[in-house]
Parts: structure tokens; sequence; C-alpha cells
């Protein structure tokens, strides 16, 4: 008996409610589902069109498919709102990327229907794989493997990888294709092109439809015959379904492609689709902010809004705007494009990120100079040593978490050859509300072990110009790794005439007798109000701002080393092996001994929450650098006495 119309979301406490629906109820769970999504993330910010793009495709697989014994793996992340709300988390979804709340990611220890976690793209294939051999050892036959990836996930080269392991081994698995043309900007290359000629080839896709649901609804012999196909796609791929050859080349039954927006029959071809054997790809046809017209006009604007007015779309204003001070992602595209007018030989390099980084403004003007290479960042750093073999010199923008994926071509590719290719690190240091998946802070220790490789941290916004103009110079020619925070500035009036920075060398901002603070990066904004604050509790606190990690200006640390007792180290990356880690190193080599309180992250994964939160939860905020200045000289007083 069908459930009596009302609000179904709000009964809907797990798939198992779900299920007690009818098929045809299914539509109006979509319908409040893609609502309560508007609702709560108009006012909680956070990833927007990509869930509400796959709301049908989410609905049909919690019906068909028995979660969280089948599991169900989501690639990218930020595709799973509709997922969580149906898995539980309804109720508390308000607290979705709050401090202490629920992650914008799936996660494992938050759910059991969160089978694997994750942040960065491309991984769902590779990890159900792993699942799907798990059940075949264990003898796990009836349990069925669903990856879901989408959002441009499928131009990660990992992806292939797991595509080729996965055909090889003939594993029992489903892969969903969840096809919106789209990453955060729209997809880019070769496989995007293959995929908008599967979905718009109107005269194949109308024959194969015609045929697939002509031989459903006969009886006996259709039935049967419907059956045979499905279980002998590659022996009949000359017929039917020849235009599929990329998929089929890793032993993949080929289904699609399909409306993503049909809940009912995605559900119905879902339930078929258990029944075949072997690896298998689904192609969905979605539209990425399916439900929100301005989301679906406006795709990489509705990305991640922010607060938003869900009645008229109107966007709030960030700080940034209000206080008039750049964004930093904005001061690097902005100067890139003006170094690029200056040195024909500037290139820039993104991978799937040109608004995020603001790369897009050196696309527009100059788009045979400015390359996004899709999600794949090994591949783009090996592009960018390429070019620089060559004389070129490339600005490859990769955000400090995403960089982890392309180490070894940083080292293998770039370092060992010494090559001419600058590292701009967007989003260093902690990142907020995505959580430890993409907070930056390793990318100060990995880079500074790297031979060859200068590594520099601005700590405002004409900083970040000035190493971005030092780094592009001929005399420089070498590998140089510029980080640069999440957010707004401090300076409105930033565009000043260029200045080089001698490589290795600070400053010193502030002078005094008690206590040192040696800072890189943001982290001298937060040393300035802590010099204030300092000198209310009677603290002399001199600062000096290294600017580089490697190579060290030993100059400078030399003054340090003589004139203080008490010095403290801020970085807003790990303790483990970073800045501080080098200042400890130096003063060992140099037979020092100094009381050296170091701050920074520690060694643990940082949850999500306002930066504000995660700064102070780490104690390298203003009021943390000045409670261990307080502790410091407290211990070295009554020592004195």
């Amino acid at each position: 008996m069908e459930q009596e119309q009302g609000n179904l979301l709000e009964n809907i406490n797990g798939p198992a409610d779900l299920k007690k629906l009818s098929i045809n109820q299914l539509e109006q769970v979509c319908d409040e589902l893609r609502q309560y999504i508007i609702d709560v993330v108009s006012s909680n910010p956070g990833h927007f069109g990509a869930s509400l793009g796959v709301v049908e495709l989410t609905v049909a697989l919690h019906y068909a498919y028995n979660t969280p014994y089948d599991q169900l793996v989501w690639d990218v992340g930020h595709q799973a709102y509709g997922h969580k709300i149906l898995t539980g988390r309804r109720d508390n979804f308000n607290t979705n990327r709050k401090y202490k709340g629920l992650s914008g990611f799936p996660k494992r220890k938050e759910s059991e229907y969160d089978s694997f976690g994750v942040g960065h793209s491309s991984t769902s294939i590779s990890a159900a794989l792993g699942m799907a051999i798990a059940a075949k050892i264990k003898n796990e036959d009836d349990r069925k493997i669903v990856a879901v990836i989408g959002d441009g996930a499928m131009t990660g080269g990992m992806a292939f990888e797991a595509l080729n392991n996965a055909g090889g081994e003939n594993a029992d698995m489903l892969v969903i294709l969840n096809d919106n043309n789209m990453a955060i900007d729209p997809s880019v290359g070769g496989l995007n092109k293959y995929l908008l000629n599967i979905s718009t080839s109107n005269t194949y896709n109308r024959f194969k439809h015609d045929v697939w649901e002509g031989l459903g609804k006969l009886d006996g012999l259709g039935k049967k015959t419907r059956k045979f196909i499905q279980k002998n796609q590659h022996a009949l791929k000359n017929i039917i379904f020849k235009e599929n050859t990329l998929f089929e080349a890793f032993n993949f039954r080929y289904f699609g492609p399909v409306d993503g927006h049909d809940v009912v029959y995605l559900t119905k071809l879902l339930n078929d689709l258990k029944d075949i054997p072997g690896p298998k790809l689904l192609h969905v046809i979605t539209q990425k902010g399916k439900g929100f017209e301005l989301a679906e006009k406006h795709q990489t604007k509705f990305h991640a809004p922010g607060i938003f007015d869900k009645e008229t779309g109107e966007i709030f204003s960030c700080d940034c705007t209000i206080n008039q001070a750049p964004k930093f992602q904005n001061v690097f595209g902005d100067t890139l494009v003006e170094l690029a007018e200056m040195n024909e030989k500037i290139v820039g390099i993104t991978p799937a990120m040109p608004t995020g980084c603001s790369m897009n403004k050196m696309i527009a003007q100059m788009p045979d100079r400015a390359f996004d290479v899709g999600i794949a960042e090994q591949h783009a750093v090996t592009f960018s040593a390429g070019l620089a073999t060559q004389g070129m010199v490339p600005f490859c923008n990769i955000y400090s978490t995403f960089m982890q994926r392309a180490y070894d071509q940083v080292i293998h590719d770039v370092a060992i050859q010494n090559l001419h290719v600058i590292f701009c690190l967007d989003r260093g240091g902690l990142v907020g509300e995505d959580g430890p998946t993409h907070h930056g802070t390793f990318d100060i220790a990995y880079m500074r072990c790297v031979p060859n490789m200068v590594v520099a941290a601005p700590m405002d916004e004409i900083e970040l110009r000035n190493l971005m103009y030092t780094a592009q110079l001929e005399e420089n020619a070498m590998p140089f790794s510029i980080r640069y925070p999440r957010g707004c500035g401090i300076i409105p009036d930033w565009k000043k005439p260029f200045e080089k920075i001698e490589i290795g060398k600070g400053r010193k901002l502030t002078d005094g007798t008690d206590v040192a603070i040696l800072t890189i990066g943001k982290t001298g904004i937060f040393a300035i109000d802590s010099i204030k604050k300092l000198a209310a509790k009677g603290i002399s606190a001199a600062h000096y701002d290294l600017r580089f990690v490697k190579p060290l200006d030993e100059e400078l640390l030399l003054e340090v080393f003589e004139n203080f007792e008490n010095i403290i180290t801020v970085e807003d990356g790990t303790i483990k092996g970073g800045f501080g880690s080098a200042v400890l190193e130096f003063m060992i080599d140099r037979g020092y001994s100094r009381k050296i309180r170091v701050l920074g992250v520690p060694d643990r994964f940082i949850e999500h929450g306002t930066i504000e939160d995660l700064y102070k939860e780490c104690g390298i905020d203003a009021d943390g650098i000045t409670e261990a200045a307080v502790q410091i000289m407290e211990k070295h007083n009554s020592q004195l006495i």
C-alpha cells in the first residue's frame, strides 16, 4: 500500500524507509530532496550544483541497492549531499561543514553508508575495485559494488588506471559515469569530446533505445533476447554497440547514455544491471544545478556560491568585497597576466581549476599560452617540465593539497633536471570548511626536502606579486615554489610596481628585546596582532618574516640567535619537517642552545570548520602566539630567579 501523499522526505531516516514507498512516489521524494538541499545550502554555504544534479540518481541507487551492505563510492565527494540526507543525516544536515558538524564529503567514521572517504577526485573506481575483489575473496557473491564518478573526475589518469585493472580482473562492479560536462569549470579534453559525441548521436541512441525498449515489451523471445544481449554485449559490439569502443577496450560493458533525471527509469535500469555479472559502465547524462534556474545557467558560479537568496539567487558579498582587499587567488591571476605581457616565455598551467585559481583571466586574454589540462595534476607538472626544456617559463598553479598527487613528478621530472618551473600553490595552510582532504598543511615540509627547490611564502599580496616577479627572472631559472593562503588579503592598494626579492632573504619587521617571533607566510599577520597584545603585557617582541623556508636567511637567523634567548617560530603547516624544523636544524648545526617554541599544525589531521576556529584550535592565531610568548617568558623569568 502506498504511503499517503504529504512530506515523504521527513519520514525517510534511512534507505529502508525509502524502500517502503512505491516506485511512482520517487519523483516526489526527488522534488522534496532537491528543495531541502536548496533550503539548507542557501543559508549554510557548501557545494551546491553537483548534488542537485544527482538527486534522481541518488534516490534510485538507494532504492535499488541494499545499502550499506552494497557499497556506494562517491567521486567527487561534493555530489553526496543527497546521499547524506537519505542515510540518517537529514536532521543535522544543517551542521554540514560547520566546526564539529557533518563533513562536506563522505567520511567513513561519520556513517556506515559512507563506504570510502573522498575529497580529491578520480579515486572511486580504484576503491570500488578493491571492494569488489575483497567481496570475491570472501565469497560475498550477493554484495554489489558501485562507483559514481562525475564532475570531471573521469579526466584523472587514476580513473583510467583503475578501469584498465578492473577490466583485466573481470571484476563484478558497476561504474556510473555522471556526465554533466562540468568539473568546477567546463570539462576539457578528448574524453569530453568523445562523451559529447556519444550523448549527442541522436540516430545511434534512438536506434539502441528503440530496440532495447521494444525487446522489453515482448514476452518470451523478446525478453530472452534482451538478456542475451546483456550477457553477450561484446560479441554483438559490431551490431548495436559499435560506437562504444573506448570502454569496451577496457573490457567494460557499456550502457547508455540515459537520462539521469528520470528516477523511475533509472531505478528499473539499476535493478536490471544488478543481474549482469562482470565490469559494467552506465553513462548517465545529468545537468549540474538541476532544479535551480540560476545554478543551471551559471554552473561554475553556483558550484559553491556561499550564502545566497534561495528565491532570487542573489549571492551575498564575501568579506573581500566588503573590505576591498583582494583574494590571494585574484592577485595571482592578475599578476600572471601582467608578467606574461612583459615576458613572452611565460605560460600558465592549471589542472581543472582555472576559476578557483584565477588563471581563467590569462586563459581569456592569452588562450594560446594558458592551459586547463583537466583533473590531471601529474600530467600538469610533467607538461610544465616539457615546456621548460624548450625555454618556456611555466607557472603551474595547483592547490597545495592537490600537489600531493604529483609529488613524484615534482622530484623526477622537474627537480632532478633542475628545470625552471614555478609552482604556485594556492590554498596553502588551513582552508576551513572543506576539512582534512583539502587543508594545505604539508607543502612546506614536502617541498623543503627536495634538492634544487626554492620554497617561499608571502605574508601579503604585495609580497606575492614580488615573489612571482622574482621567480620568472632568467637569473632564477630553477624549480621555485610559492605557497599562499585561501581567501582575502589585507592590502586594498596592492598593485605596486614590481620589486625583485633576493632569493633566501627575509626581513625584520619589528624590533624587540624579550622574544623573537619568526614567521612564514600568512602567520606573519597574526604575529603583528600578537606583538600589540604582548606590548600591553609588558613583553617586547621582535618580528622576523623569513619569506623563504629554503634557502633560509642565515644572516638573519644568526642575528636572532646572537640576540635572543627566547624564540618562537610560527607556520600554518605541519610542525613535522616544516619551517620550525628548519630553524631547529640551523640552531643545532651552528652550535647554539636556545629556547625555541615551534607553533604550527600538530601531527594529526585537522577536521573542518571556519578558518578562524581551526587556527585557534592549532594555537597559531594571534592569541595562540601571545600565549606561547607569555609562557616562554614566564619560564625564562622563573629560571632567572
